[in-house]
Order: structure tokens, then sequence, then C-alpha cells
């Protein structure tokens, strides 16, 4: 079953069960795992990003909303970002991640954060959308100023 099935099976479970608030999350992230199918029929790499992409426009919502003193604005935000994480792959643990970014600069012999951009565009390839660019950058960047 291809991951826009899936949501929207569940939308329709979130419906019956009058769960407004998953139902809005979902029907968000349907629409746009829509727009990438009217794009080209998108891989399931593809599908993660769009999930990825709207996980993080929600947590950005969130600290902005925070910063502005509207807490119950941002806990929403948070709840639709969690909707998302369960139709994400699992996250790579910490060893599994420095496993990857060891293996991606000893393979580009990068030696200098100048070489940054080769290793991560190695370690990024092989996360599988499985790991936060942000936590795959402060390693590499790690890894190569040690």
């Amino acid at each position: 079953m291809r991951l826009l099935d899936r949501v929207k099976a569940d939308t329709n479970v979130a419906l019956k069960a009058r769960d407004r608030e998953r139902v809005s999350a979902l029907r968000l992230v349907s629409a746009e795992l829509q727009k990438a199918h009217k794009e080209a029929e998108p891989s399931g790499a593809d599908e993660v990003a769009v999930l990825q992409r709207e996980r993080k426009r929600r947590l950005e919502a969130s600290e902005a909303y925070r910063a502005a003193g509207r807490a119950e604005l941002a806990d929403g935000e948070e709840r639709e970002a969690a909707v998302i994480d369960e139709y994400l792959p699992a996250s790579l643990t910490d060893e599994e991640l420095h496993a990857i970014v060891g293996d991606a600069v000893a393979e580009s012999g990068a030696s200098s954060p100048r070489e940054m951009g080769k290793v991560m565009a190695l370690a990024m390839a092989r996360t599988d959308g499985r790991a936060d660019g942000k936590r795959v950058s402060a390693l590499v960047k790690e890894k190569l100023t040690a």
C-alpha cells in the first residue's frame, strides 16, 4: 500500500472517531502527497521528503508561536508534527549515524571542513531520510574539525 492510500485510510478512521485534530493534520499531509503525485509518480524517498518537509514546517511554526507567546497554537503544531512522525521511517541511532558519517568521510577522503559538501552528499544519500540534515551536518563538521 502506498503512503497516500495509507494516509487516506487513516483519515477515514480519524473521521469516524471524530478526532478533528488528527483529521486536519492528515488532510494537510494528504494534500501535499497528492501534489507530489500530480507532478510525477514519486518514489518512497520522495514521499518521505514530503513528510519531512511538512514536519519541519510544523516545528518551525511551533517555535514562532512560542516566541510570540501563543503556547496553545504551538502545542497544536507540535501535535500535527507528531501525527506526521507516525508515517516517517524510524530515525537512525547515534551509533548508526556515526558509522555512516565515518564511512562517508573515509570514502570521500575529506580532511578539512572545506570538503564538507562531498561528505554531506555521501552521508545524506546513505541515511535514506532517516536522519535530519542538521544532525548529519553537525556530525560531519565534528568529524572534519577533529
